[in-house]
């Protein structure tokens, strides 16, 4: 493997672990979390931590390979502002439903977390085709938060 290469794998694992960290400082299970009543279906808290470590390591190397698989500076500049929205939408899902306690406001911005990884699949897609295959379990589990918290939203709804 090249300095380069490297070099790639260690920025986007970085970059991952950042967006993991901040998301992670953002999730307040305490007392409000605690007595929200969720649906029977809900996986078991103990499945979230494992699953987005899968997820991040998955657009990491995603990210990685749309990187070298792109042909200027202009398509690595769309890899990198596309990966960054996400993960800024990706934070934004968690402050918005756990510190600001608005599983509504989270759900709303769901929609627009949930298209940006449509839209990464996308772009992916034209470059290498393994790394959009990479990002589907990310797209799937998004996909099932937002039904989640949409259910989260029906059960304990108004808020604010």
């Amino acid at each position: 493997m090249s300095f380069s290469r490297g070099r790639t794998i260690l920025t986007a694992a970085l970059a991952a672990l950042a967006v993991a960290v901040v998301g992670g400082l953002m999730t307040d299970l305490g007392p409000w979390y605690q007595g929200l009543e969720k649906p029977s279906w809900q996986p078991p808290g103990i499945w979230f931590g494992p699953v987005w470590t899968m997820l991040y390591a998955l657009t990491a190397m995603a990210a990685a390979l749309a990187w070298w698989s792109s042909d200027s500076y202009q398509s690595r500049m769309n890899v990198l502002i596309w990966f960054l929205f996400n993960a800024v939408l990706n934070v934004t899902w968690s402050l918005l439903f756990f510190r600001f306690q608005r599983p509504d406001w989270a759900l709303s911005e769901w929609f627009l977390f949930w298209f940006s990884i449509v839209i990464m699949i996308w772009i992916c897609w034209k470059r290498n085709r393994t790394a959009a295959m990479l990002l589907i379990p990310y797209l799937a589990w998004v996909t099932f938060a937002g039904i989640l918290n949409a259910e989260i939203v029906k059960l304990n709804g108004p808020f604010g």
